[in-house]
């Protein structure tokens, strides 16, 4: 619990005293998960079900108690946060509001997130499936994350792309949130570029109409 609450401090700058700290619904959804999982191990596992669910009421965030987390581990605000039972969590580890580390639905057994030591999550991410993210990973907000996760990297983007790997960008790639890819705008490029070719072939269709008949018009 110390170590949570060290966490708190070094991470947020708006905590400014220990009173203040103790009322972060975060720390608060911790501490229980940490007296859960316990009890989760030790076969209590209604009683620990019990304890999560009253949690995820108070603070809007939902751990299950199976799930294994390190020491100083920081959920920033908080609201919306979603931790499935196989997950995995490292040392240091931080997830801001609205993030899911949670299954894909066509898995078994473990299936759910592995991450590594001093990671972060931002706001809106999701990590979904028997993944492994590496130490140091930073995960921007809104990305969608399927695939393993090199350490030392910055992944962003739905799916979810490696964009710098070690301090360097990754060739082709690039870190502004403006140019990132857009699937549906890819669509549409796609589609326009179809319909391009479409009325290429309907223009020389009519010109060879035209030669071949010359009293033919466009609106026959």
């Amino acid at each position: 619990m110390f170590e949570d609450i060290k966490a708190v401090f070094e991470r947020d700058p708006a905590a400014r005293s220990i009173w203040e700290v103790l009322l972060y619904p975060g720390l608060h959804a911790i501490f229980w998960h940490r007296i859960a999982h316990f009890l989760y191990c030790h076969n209590l596992r209604f009683l620990a079900r019990l304890i999560s669910q009253i949690v995820r009421f108070f603070t809007g965030i939902e751990i299950h108690p199976g799930a294994k987390i390190g020491k100083g581990f920081f959920i920033d605000h908080g609201m919306g946060v979603v931790i499935g039972e196989t997950t995995e969590i490292g040392d240091n580890v931080t997830l801001f509001q609205g993030v899911t580390l949670g299954g894909t639905g066509k898995e078994k057994g473990k299936r759910h997130p592995t991450l590594g030591n001093n990671v972060i999550v931002s706001a809106g991410a999701k990590i979904l499936g028997n993944i492994k993210i590496g130490d140091n990973v930073k995960v921007g907000a809104g990305s969608v994350v399927i695939r393993d996760v090199p350490p030392d990297s910055t992944v962003v983007g739905v799916p979810g792309r490696v964009v710098k790997h070690k301090g360097k960008r990754v060739p082709g790639i690039t870190l502004d949130h403006g140019d990132l890819p857009d699937p549906i705008l890819e669509k549409l490029e796609e589609l326009r570029r179809e319909i391009n070719e479409i009325e290429k072939v309907i223009r020389a269709w009519k010109e060879e109409l035209k030669l071949k008949d010359p009293s033919f018009k466009e609106s026959d």
